[in-house]
């Protein structure tokens, strides 16, 4: 079967390095658009005849953003708290990766009937991989929202942010705040890389190794649709992890459904889905970048074993006439 012995070529950490090395290279080419995200979803919509605070500017769009923050901190505050959202991307990739590899070796170790999973199959396991990459790695989100949300004068290492978090009211445990909303965003990895395997067999039937734009064009078009219909709890999920809006006078938010209603109530309905415009090109681009580079790594990783395995038969084999000559010579000479 094609998809269980590609799952075979590589060991679970093989797939996870792949998967965290192509995450980390495409989330370094689109990072500014990851910040502008995170500072269009965090703040509130101004009402008429508010007055703007500096220390708070409101964006009005994704370009009026790019060029307020540039024009108050330089080009470099395009790239603020870049160092902690690439440990978090690297962390939970290789995370993800490694579950997913594993849990899907799992399924095809003791499927009863086989053939490729359903689509159904898929989204559970790549919901059981998702949810254990978020319980390791939320700590990581958390301080990388509150770094990414912070002004320039109050911006802090990922040490201090960490520090900030832990004494706040929710001590330890704040680290982990947003788990249950990130625990039910588990379904957009589920949905992206279940419509990624699904898409794969309908447009490339039989096909185990795509090329660049064949990858790129499916992690694109698997994340855009996962975006689309999980946007809500992104919004929500941002909400809980940044420090909670002036309106609300310090007291934090206690789960995504309060800042769904909180949403809603200033804002209206729409406004879960503010930052959709940078969050669904960031995906596409990111998406379509990680795939593509992600086959590349494990197509190459895959070459490395192969030539190990030559080189290490090459050298038993030698070992085995060495010794099978040592043998021969030590053997002793019968005498008629």
């Amino acid at each position: 079967m094609a998809v269980q012995s590609k799952m075979a070529a590589l060991p679970p950490w093989g797939y996870a390095t792949a998967g965290a090395a192509g995450a980390v290279f495409a989330n370094t080419l689109v990072y500014p658009l990851d910040l502008i995200k995170t500072k269009l979803q965090v703040q509130v919509k101004r009402k008429a005849g508010d007055v703007e605070d500096p220390s708070d500017p409101h964006y009005a769009s994704t370009w009026d953003a790019v060029t307020k923050i540039a024009g108050a901190e330089g080009v470099l505050g395009l790239y603020a708290g870049m160092s902690g959202a690439l440990l978090g991307v690297a962390s939970t990739n290789f995370a993800y990766f490694y579950w997913y590899s594993t849990v899907r070796e799992l399924y095809f170790k003791y499927q009863k009937t086989p053939g490729a999973p359903s689509t159904a199959t898929e989204l559970a396991l790549g919901a059981v991989a998702g949810a254990l990459a978020q319980l390791c790695t939320i700590p990581i989100a958390v301080v990388t929202t509150r770094q990414q949300t912070q002004s320039k004068e109050d911006r802090k290492g990922m040490i201090e942010t960490a520090k900030e978090v832990i004494n706040g009211e929710d001590g330890v445990s704040g680290l982990w705040r947003g788990l249950k909303a990130s625990l039910v965003l588990v379904v957009n990895p589920s949905i992206t890389y279940g419509a990624y395997e699904r898409l794969k067999t309908i447009m490339y039937p039989g096909k185990t190794r795509l090329g660049p734009g064949e990858a790129f064009l499916l992690g694109a078009m698997s994340k855009a649709l996962a975006t689309i219909l999980t946007q809500p709890l992104i919004v929500a999920k941002v909400g809980l992890q940044s420090k909670p809006p002036p309106q609300r006078k310090g007291k934090a938010f206690k789960g995504f459904v309060e800042v769904m209603q909180f949403i809603i109530e200033h804002e209206g309905p729409a406004a879960l889905f503010k930052g959709i415009g940078p969050q669904i090109l960031k995906g596409l681009l990111v998406q379509g970048i990680l795939m593509m580079t992600k086959e590349r790594i494990e197509l190459g990783f895959i070459l490395l074993f192969r030539y190990l395995r030559q080189i290490r038969s090459q050298q038993l084999a030698k070992a085995a006439a060495f010794a099978a000559e040592k043998a021969k010579s030590a053997a002793p000479v019968l005498v008629k």
